[in-house]
């Protein structure tokens, strides 16, 4: 059934508009109820067709948006106080993931490229949950938010220089990457130097209530900076879009407002327009039968099992077994990473339509079942947080 653009466009944007309170009562990531809202509209329920170019366009917009949150939530700070022996433990931890990933998919016959989707976490989910258990600023918690830092920065790096190397084989493109990464690590030092000579132009940017938004303006414009870089180079975008919410979470520490207004801009329409075009792309079919569920099925334990192996590790860093296993579940969480990647996958000929609508459908799973194992794991009286494992991480303030 077609949609005239008038009625698909105010239906969209109500339901953008509607569906966080909805998720809210329902005690559901919005992400969640969005994609579902999506598969309702789309191929696999009604079968709406929204005319116009406009819903394509706004959720590709909403997409870079939304890899320029993930970047923005990454904590340079937290980063910085980690000791290289601490850093060094969590990268294990990252090479363990994919590396059973890798094992276990190439043993199905899936590929390189899904295993580095299975090594992809939420930041943007863990980070929600342990602020809502109060456990955020122990020792734990900070090394768990290290850990999914890490994972969503080597996973999209991965994805992206594994698909250039799949388009241009060896040959002289692929140290095309490498001005776009030298100039990033440049901008990233020359920011910072700014903001330390020039703090009140620096925090001009910060204000709350500055009529001119200059603070969004340069967001963005550095948000389609490095996008037209990432193109230039032969990259993902969105690794570019990646990089400037982390040239931004890098020079401006305290972000709190700027990054309340972008909120408002990404999460209050576009990246909602995002996940619900992902989930009108949904086919139901393409993973119903008997077979394919039992494949999915097969994903899903993967998926869960390439994180809780590896977070048994954290038993030598002086950490319980019922912790390490909840630091696992925790991990196994996706959404918006995965989301993504799925998208790339598709688009680059990497992925079939059944592989990425298999990978959504597992997002939607391991949003429930990895916050919800984690709570039922929690003991009911926390120690205090004094007490937590880990003593040598030290405590940051988020």
């Amino acid at each position: 059934m077609e949609l005239s653009q008038a009625y698909s466009l105010l239906l969209i944007t109500v339901a953008a508009a509607l569906l966080p309170g909805v998720a809210r009562l329902l005690r559901l990531p919005a992400p969640v109820l969005e994609i579902i809202f999506g598969i309702i509209l789309g191929k696999s329920l009604f079968n709406l067709e929204l005319t116009g170019q406009w819903m394509p366009f706004l959720a590709q917009l909403g997409f870079l948006v939304l890899m320029l949150h993930a970047g923005m939530e990454i904590d340079f700070k937290a980063l910085g106080r980690q000791r290289p022996a601490q850093l060094a433990f969590q990268l294990l931890v990252f090479v363990c993931t994919a590396g059973l990933a890798l094992a276990a998919c190439l043993a199905l016959g899936l590929g390189a490229f899904m295993a580095l989707v299975l090594s992809t976490t939420s930041l943007g989910l863990v980070l929600p949950i342990l602020k809502e258990t109060g456990l955020v600023k122990t020792p734990l918690a900070q090394s768990i938010l290290v850990a999914a830092t890490l994972a969503d920065f080597l996973t999209l790096l991965l994805l992206t220089l594994y698909n250039s190397w799949l388009v241009n084989g060896v040959s002289w493109r692929l140290a095309l990457p490498v001005p776009l990464f030298v100039g990033f690590g440049l901008l990233l030092w020359l920011g910072r130097l700014w903001s330390w000579w020039h703090p009140e132009a620096a925090q001009r940017l910060l204000l709350a209530d500055d009529p001119q938004e200059q603070g969004v303006r340069f967001s963005l414009a550095l948000l389609f900076l490095f996008v037209a870089i990432s193109e230039l180079a032969g990259l993902e975008p969105v690794l570019g879009a990646f990089m400037g919410g982390c040239v931004i979470s890098f020079v401006m520490r305290q972000k709190e407002a700027l990054e309340s207004k972008l909120s408002g801009l990404g999460f209050g329409f576009l990246i909602p327009i995002f996940f619900i075009h992902v989930g009108m792309q949904f086919d139901l079919g393409s993973i119903a039968g008997a077979d394919r569920l039992v494949s999915s099925l097969l994903l899903l334990l993967v998926a869960l099992g390439v994180k809780l192996l590896p977070s048994l590790l954290y038993t030598l860093q002086g950490v319980g077994l019922r912790q390490a296993v909840q630091t696992g579940f925790l991990l196994s969480a996706r959404l918006s990473l995965i989301v993504a990647a799925a998208a790339i996958g598709l688009e680059a000929g990497l992925l079939t339509a059944a592989q990425k609508d298999a990978i959504v459908m597992l997002a939607l799973l391991t949003c429930f079942i990895g916050p919800t194992a984690f709570k039922l794991l929690q003991p009911s009286e926390s120690p205090p947080p004094g007490k937590q494992p880990l003593p040598q991480t030290p405590r940051t303030r988020l």
